[in-house]
């Protein structure tokens, strides 16, 4: 960056510009480049032993015309491996890799043959049904793809500089163009799964040209002015899905794709969950670049009804395993959760939007929340094995037994025929570094505390960032700027929502309440900064008992524990002898922070007392009239995100207190 570059308000501090070098973060980094991309690779390829193959490779050489086949997987297929191959662009921006980059020009290669001549791209159409583009928006997600091969080539492009897999889906997108708007003779349509309006914004972000934008904005104001779109299209399919042959009475659910009104005037977040926080991000997105209010109001309604009525501790979204879907207001059920990882994550690119649209303490608070509790939560500690479904209660034999609850799983999986998760994973944690900050001409904004280093324009000087971090097991923070002349801009820095007060100096001497002001959950800084000033942070990190609101069901008479950060929940392993269901929290053990290095890597776990409900007398009595008797135990709660490491054992997030 130069000084000409001067950032727009809200803007991202680049991956570009940001290393993260950080005792807890950079594990992770090192796992997605050395483990987790690798594995990907090797199932794109079908190559991984056990598990079940994808095509997705397979599917390109066909289309490409190198090889002779069916077409395999579902339909979206391609939106995986367009994933990993953002997942790739990212790492290759902060790790330079020549083998990875050989590998993914190779696939670029096949793309660049199966692509048809007038742009379009969708392996499915092109092999199993090449008459029916554009057919069944409802159910075949063909935009949903292009968005996600477009988000991969911005990706390649700002990670290798190299413009051909750029150059490839943009015309793809002005093929797009050309299909879908008001004017005669266009299709006046718009995708079943939301993902093509953010991918435009970030395309126009790349090549600066003003169409892309204006595709977004029409995707985004069409969806729910027609809102029989999908019911006229169904028709002329014969009432048919893509899912079943045979004719239905059932038309589409309007609400489920968020077509049911306009976008503008929607105040409840309802229907597929992932669906609508990306919608929820292109919304936040054009927000910002057209200073639409409307929409910017729009925004605000539905982040409201989410994190306050339907978003569980650990930043999950999606209570119900019928659709993936929200359901209603303080409906969360623990252990028939939902809470997919693609959905958090879809909550963390709404809350970064929002975040660009207005710095409020509030919106990285939820990303923070999702990050470390759901999205970990959501891949084993070897890379390899994975979450689909994030419940917050899980009873092994229930998941097996009870079809309600098959979806719930109590041990992470090799991959699943539907991987939407497993890459989406990748592509996030390789481009954490692009969360941390944002910035205003004068203002550098510090959202998420994890160390490492990055570059920034400030008020037309160049400053060094250099941040250390003990999150999420400590609330020290240390953040050294570096300058190339005294420079006057304001550090505003987040006090999270899990701690009560803090402390805050300067070169060693406390910051009186008269040098700053909060705002928004900021603490802002102003004032002229010189090269190796030291602002230090400390973020007091109780234990807290938290509760649910009374209209929350599953919760009633339950806490969960919560310190910093993280959420934590109990397992089986840890308390073997009785169900986790027989345990109260016994109140007059204190609850104590330990740092337990022999836990999956070392860990901070919460230790205290319970009083363990015996089963003693009720050998053959399923109900008594009888008091219960209860022993006293000892309680261990280990962060969330590291369940089911251990093997399979019961797990729960909330449990009784009285």
């Amino acid at each position: 960056m130069t000084a000409a570059a001067q950032p727009k308000p809200g803007d991202p501090v680049q991956l570009r510009h940001v290393r993260i070098s950080d005792p807890f973060w950079s594990e992770y980094g090192r796992l997605i480049r050395e483990a987790v991309i690798p594995y990907q690779y090797e199932t794109f390829h079908d190559r991984v032993p056990g598990v079940e193959p994808g095509h997705a490779i397979r599917n390109l050489r066909i289309a490409a015309g190198l090889e002779k086949g069916e077409f395999g997987g579902f339909v979206f297929q391609d939106s995986d491996l367009a994933k990993w191959l953002e997942a790739a662009g990212h790492s290759l921006t902060t790790h330079p890799d020549p083998e990875l980059e050989r590998k993914v020009d190779e696939i670029i290669d096949l793309m660049a043959q199966a692509q048809q001549p007038d742009g379009y791209f969708n392996t499915y159409f092109t092999v199993k049904e090449p008459g029916k583009r554009w057919t069944n928006l409802t159910d075949c997600h063909e935009l949903y793809v292009a968005g996600h091969l477009i988000e991969a080539a911005v990706a390649y492009y700002r990670g290798t500089g190299k413009t051909r897999l750029l150059d490839m889906m943009c015309r793809f997108a002005d093929y797009i163009g050309d299909v879908f708007g008001s004017g005669e003779g266009k299709l006046p349509g718009y995708d079943g799964h939301q993902e093509i309006e953010l991918a435009l914004v970030k395309l126009y972000r790349a090549t600066g040209q003003e169409r892309y934008l204006r595709l977004a904005q029409y995707f985004i104001d069409q969806r729910g002015t027609d809102p029989k779109f999908f019911h006229e299209e169904w028709k002329r399919r014969g009432r048919i899905s893509h899912w079943s042959p045979v004719p239905s009475h059932k038309a589409p659910d309007l609400p489920y794709f968020q077509s049911h009104i306009p976008v503008r005037e929607q105040d409840q977040a309802v229907g597929h969950a992932v669906r609508a926080v990306y919608m929820y991000s292109a919304m936040a997105d054009l927000a910002r670049v057209n200073r639409d209010e409307s929409l910017a109001q729009a925004c605000r309604r539905l982040w409201h009804n989410i994190t306050r009525r339907q978003m569980y501790i650990t930043g999950g979204i999606g209570s119900t395993h019928h659709g993936e879907a929200f359901t209603f207001d303080y409906d969360l059920p623990n252990d028939t959760a939902y809470a997919e990882t693609c959905a958090s994550i879809g909550l963390i690119f709404f809350a970064s939007r929002m975040l660009r649209l207005e710095p409020k303490a509030e919106y990285a608070d939820v990303l923070e929340r999702a990050l470390y509790n759901t999205v970990l939560a959501g891949m084993a500690r070897d890379g390899q094995h994975f979450f689909y479904v994030n419940p917050l209660e899980v009873w092994p034999e229930a998941s097996r037994r009870n079809p309600g609850k098959h979806h719930v799983k109590p041990i992470r999986q090799g991959w699943f025929a539907c991987a939407c998760c497993p890459p989406n994973v990748a592509r996030l944690l390789a481009s954490l570094g692009e969360y941390v900050y944002t910035q205003t001409t004068d203002t550098l904004y510090t959202h998420l505390y994890i160390g490492g280093t990055a570059e920034v324009w400030l008020a037309g000087n160049k400053v060094a960032v250099a941040q250390e971090s003990g999150l999420p097991w400590s609330g020290q923070v240390a953040i050294r700027l570096e300058t190339n002349a005294p420079a006057p801009f304001s550090l505003a820095l987040r006090i999270p929502d899990w701690t009560d007060g803090f402390r805050l100096t300067i070169n060693g001497i406390p910051v009186a309440p008269s040098d700053f002001c909060i705002q928004d959950g900021y603490v802002h800084l102003a004032r002229t900064w010189h090269s190796g000033d030291l602002v230090q942070l400390e973020l007091p990190m109780d234990i807290r008992l938290v509760r649910a609101h009374p209209q929350v069901r599953a919760n009633a008479g339950k806490v969960a524990l919560v310190r910093g950060p993280l959420v934590y929940a109990l397992e089986g392993i840890d308390h073997e002898g009785g169900p986790l269901a027989a345990l109260v929290l016994d109140k007059s053990v204190p609850l104590a922070a330990r740092f337990d290095p022999e836990l999956l890597g070392g860990a901070v776990v919460i230790e205290g007392g319970a009083l363990r409900e015996q089963e003693d007398g009720w050998e053959d009595v399923l109900y008594s009239t009888a008091a219960k008797s209860a022993v006293p135990v000892p309680l261990r709660a280990i962060p969330y995100y590291l369940w089911g490491n251990r093997g399979e054992s019961e797990m729960t997030v909330w449990f009784r207190e009285h």
